[in-house]
């Protein structure tokens, strides 16, 4: 599925990157609108899904992107590839790819993920009431074997996750600011990448993820991000993650996000922190 995964996501990247020009798409949704690809492969931030619906395919009209992102942190680093499809900026279809390396200890842990999204109500522009919109993520690890050895319950898991995004115009010094906020139920670990549940628990749990944003110009987007995570491994702690981002949407055909991560604890390694940077093309 990796292969195919890169395949797909290099073939749609290539295509926005070289054989699109550099204007905007028919589509009458604003650019930046669709949000960026978040490391499980919905629409979002980097590491929280939002409210909004990938690409910028309006009523009656398609939308696809493809994405590869890299956090690299002192001891691990994250790879990631994925593809979504929306319709109708009313649901989107998503898969991802995650495989995580351990640096320093060696070998690699991965998943696949499965997402599902359906827009409930609103508008993240033009009415008073937010984008609500409900989400599904699917996870299911390649190999169980550590996962279960650290304490983790079950090699598979499902996310389900309530986002609610906003902008609201010239709230800054004229210019606009983007909130999320959303609240998921989970039994992951390490957001599956350990498991999901442990020997002690197996019951979902309500974690909080937030996002902030000012767009420094309307294709250029500043923000903050957190996280809240389980803690339910007894062998290690897991911190909550967040990051700073800079989204840069260079056209409605490709964007590029860059942000400094602070994914605290993991595994027992202290204070990972490093990069973040990921590309996304849509169609």
């Amino acid at each position: 599925m990796q292969r195919i995964l890169q395949a797909i996501s290099a073939a749609t990247l290539s295509i926005c990157v070289i054989f699109i020009p550099n204007s905007y798409a028919e589509s009458s949704r604003i650019i930046a609108t669709g949000g960026a690809s978040e490391i499980e492969g919905s629409a979002g931030g980097g590491i929280v899904p939002w409210a909004v619906i990938n690409g910028y395919g309006s009523s009656g009209e398609w939308a696809a992107t493809a994405m590869a992102t890299k956090v690299a942190v002192d001891d691990f680093t994250l790879n990631v590839v994925g593809a979504s499809v929306s319709y109708d900026n009313q649901f989107e279809l998503s898969i991802a790819k995650q495989t995580f390396s351990l640096d320093s200890l060696g070998g690699e842990l991965g998943q696949d993920i499965l997402g599902i999204k359906y827009k409930l109500t609103g508008e993240l522009l033009y009415s008073s009431m937010p984008q609500i919109s409900v989400g599904m993520q699917y996870k299911k690890v390649d190999d169980f074997g550590l996962p279960s050895a650290v304490g983790a319950q079950d090699d598979s898991g499902l996310d389900i996750y309530l986002a609610s995004s906003k902008v609201i115009l010239d709230a800054i010094a004229g210019r606009n600011l983007l909130l999320n906020a959303t609240v998921r139920a989970t039994k992951a670990n390490q957001i599956g990448l350990l498991g999901f549940g442990s020997v002690n628990s197996n019951d979902y749990q309500l974690m909080l993820e937030g996002s902030v944003a000012v767009l420094l110009r309307d294709d250029l987007a500043l923000g903050y991000e957190y996280r809240q995570k389980p803690n339910q491994l007894d062998f290690a702690k897991e911190d909550d993650w967040q990051d700073i981002f800079l989204a840069w949407f260079v056209n409605k055909y490709f964007s590029v996000t860059a942000a400094y991560a602070d994914l605290g604890d993991i595994a027992g390694f202290e204070q990972q922190k490093g990069w973040y940077l990921s590309v996304e093309g849509a169609l």
